[in-house]
């Protein structure tokens, strides 16, 4: 069927539309980030001049009550100070966390927007080519995200989200960008939705998860309350704890294994349906196979008490690197059965 150049061109709009919501949302919530760290130094700090404030009011004690008397008010006044200012700052980072969670459900409904007019100008599901993958791919991120920290109310980890989907979309959109065209011959089949769908589902889960042990591993170098004060320490304030990281990259990868695993195995059906075999270590069939066997491997190594924690994301975040790697090295640098990257 022909193309219709129009809605096309809606499409790539809508995507760069979503690329620009998504890095003013970024924007939003580093200053998010700035100010909650701020508010959280100025509580590490009340705190610690109230704990010095009850030693010297010992020390006065012992010398005398009119001393204590004299100096109570004014180390009462200083700490009420200190919690308006510790309020003040978190009340105006929260403003900013509502306003990137705003944009980012905007930048949502964009990128869901392109897709669907990049499938309605070409009549078919907008995952033919590397371009639509890598964007699809960042949708099913960013869905599954934004589920995940609008329920359990951590909008600190969106810088760390938002960076490397920003870098997919750039260069998905700039070095991999391909027309709007129909589907090669090889991949018209009723396989094509079922199994493509699948993989890009769990992978999107995959990259989560992923994400989620590399800022675990962040976490665990600076413990919540033991931050130092270096620029690092300062960055890892904002942050929940290393238990609650661990938890979303745990349970993110219990979803992401069995729907990984089911599109490899209805990548193999499809395999035995068009080339007459179900398997034949073809270099994108190999890294996924590798990509689900390290998920399985983390999840594996996560169970047991014996494993630390630390070491079990390390596997998880070589999973992560596996599956860029796959995403892009195999298909633009490699020749294979599955080499539809829509870049020549």
């Amino acid at each position: 069927m022909p193309v219709n150049q129009s809605v096309a061109t809606f499409s790539d709009l809508t995507f760069a539309s979503a690329f620009v919501v998504y890095f003013l949302a970024l924007v939003l919530a580093i200053v998010y980030y700035v100010k909650h760290t701020a508010a959280v130094e100025t509580t590490v700090e009340q705190n610690q001049s109230a704990l010095v404030g009850a030693g010297s009011g010992g020390s006065a004690a012992g010398s005398g009550s009119s001393g204590v008397a004299a100096d109570a008010p004014t180390a009462d006044t200083e700490a009420a100070s200190a919690a308006e200012k510790a309020e003040s700052l978190e009340a105006k980072a929260q403003r900013f966390a509502n306003m990137a969670q705003t944009m980012v459900f905007l930048g949502i409904v964009l990128h869901g927007t392109s897709l669907v007019l990049r499938g309605i100008s070409a009549s078919r599901f907008p995952f033919g080519n590397l371009y639509e993958y890598v964007s699809v791919i960042t949708f099913g991120t960013m869905v599954v995200t934004a589920l995940m920290i609008t329920s359990r109310a951590i909008p600190a980890l969106w810088p760390w989200v938002l960076t490397p989907v920003l870098a997919l979309m750039f260069f998905g959109g700039t070095k991999l960008y391909a027309e709007s065209a129909p589907l090669v011959p090889a991949l018209q089949s009723m396989w094509y939705p079922i199994h493509v769908s699948t993989v890009v589902t769990g992978a999107s889960i995959c990259m989560l998860s992923g994400v989620g042990s590399l800022v675990f591993l962040f976490r665990s170098r600076f413990p919540k309350g033991k931050e130092p004060a270096s620029f690092l320490g300062r960055v890892a304030r904002p942050l929940p704890e290393a238990k609650v990281l661990d938890q979303i990259a745990y349970k993110t990868a219990i979803w992401a294994l069995p729907i990984f695993g089911l599109g490899i195995a209805l990548g193999a059906i499809w395999a035995e349906s068009a080339w007459g075999r179900f398997w034949g270590w073809d270099p994108k069939e190999t890294m996924s196979l590798v990509t689900w066997v390290l998920l399985a491997a983390y999840l594996h190594a996560r169970a047991i008490p014996s494993f630390s924690r630390v070491f079990s994301a390390w596997i998880n975040v070589v999973c992560l690197a596996t599956m860029v790697f796959n995403l892009f090295f195999i298909n633009m640098v490699t020749s294979g059965l599955h080499s539809y990257a829509g870049l020549n």
